[in-house]
């Protein structure tokens, strides 16, 4: 019985781990060295969705600091017409981030995934 439940619950760690890290529906999702050549694109917008000690110990210059708790409030300042390219730590954050984006109406939606923790300028 002990082995099912460790197997039950090693399958739903792995489920969640996946969910985490899986792009929301309509959502592309790039590396950071596809995120390179982007940066200098016209047009488009760039955010970090980390913590503003995050952001100011190692950054991307392109990229504005709007933490995911203070997305749904600040969502005015992002023009939801342009291609957005959503950044955090590793990823999971950056999600979210996306999959708020969608619903609130935003068609280009970009998560980098590995975030600033595989990012090499």
């Amino acid at each position: 019985m002990d082995t099912w439940v460790m197997i039950l619950i090693g399958a739903v760690i792995v489920f969640i781990g996946y969910r985490a890290l899986t792009p929301s529906k309509g959502t592309k999702s790039i590396s950071t060295d596809e995120l390179k050549p982007e940066l200098k694109g016209k047009g488009k917008q760039f955010i970090d969705v980390r913590t503003p000690a995050e952001y100011k110990a190692n950054r991307i210059k392109e990229f504005k600091n709007i933490p995911l708790n203070e997305l749904p409030a600040r969502i005015g300042e992002l023009d939801a017409n342009k291609e957005t390219y959503v950044i955090c730590q590793s990823g999971m954050r950056s999600s979210k981030a996306a999959a708020l984006l969608k619903k609130k109406g935003f068609d280009k939606v970009i998560n980098v995934r590995g975030g600033m923790g595989s990012y090499r300028p």
